[in-house]
C-alpha cells in the first residue's frame, strides 16, 4: 500500500471514529432538552454509522466506497442543523467537518486501493474494444 493510500485510510478511520464519538457526545451529553427517546436516538443516529465498521477496519475498498452513502445521511443532518437549530450550530459544524473528512478519506482510499488491487473501473474505451474483439471473433467462428 502506498503512502497516499495509507494517508487516506488513516483520514477515513480517524474521521469515522471521531464522528461516532461526536454523535454520542452531542446527542447524549450536550443536548440536555431532548425531544426523542434514547432508543430512537440510538436507532437513528448511532446504529447506521456502525454498519460498515468491520469492512473499514479490514481495509476493504468496496466498504469504503459505500460508506459514503451513510456519510451523506450525517452530512445532511449537519447542514440542516446549521440552518435550522440556532443553539446547536457549532455542534453541527463539527459534524459537517468530520463528514467531509470521512467522505474524502473513503473516496480516495477506495479509488487508490481499488487501483492497487486491480479492481478499479476500466475506461469505457477499453470495454468497447474488448466487446468488439469478442464479437468479431464470435462472428468469425460461425
Amino acid at each position: 500500500m502506498t503512502l497516499n493510500t495509507q494517508f487516506y485510510k488513516r483520514l477515513a478511520l480517524s474521521s469515522y471514529f471521531l464522528l461516532i464519538a461526536w454523535l454520542v457526545i452531542w446527542h447524549f451529553v450536550l443536548t440536555i432538552d431532548k425531544n426523542t427517546s434514547t432508543t430512537f436516538t440510538v436507532l437513528f443516529w448511532i446504529i447506521p454509522i456502525l454498519l460498515p465498521i468491520r469492512g473499514l477496519l479490514a481495509g476493504k475498498p468496496y466498504t469504503y466506497a459505500w460508506t459514503n452513502f451513510i456519510v451523506m445521511y450525517y452530512l445532511l443532518h449537519g447542514l440542516t442543523a446549521v440552518y435550522a437549530v440556532e443553539g446547536e450550530r457549532i455542534y453541527a459544524a463539527i459534524e459537517i467537518l468530520l463528514c467531509v473528512g470521512l467522505f474524502s478519506g473513503c473516496s480516495f482510499y477506495a479509488r487508490l486501493r481499488g487501483r492497487e488491487l486491480g479492481t478499479g473501473i476500466r475506461k469505457l474505451k477499453e470495454e468497447l474494444l474488448e466487446e468488439k474483439q469478442a464479437f468479431e471473433s464470435h462472428k468469425q467462428q460461425k
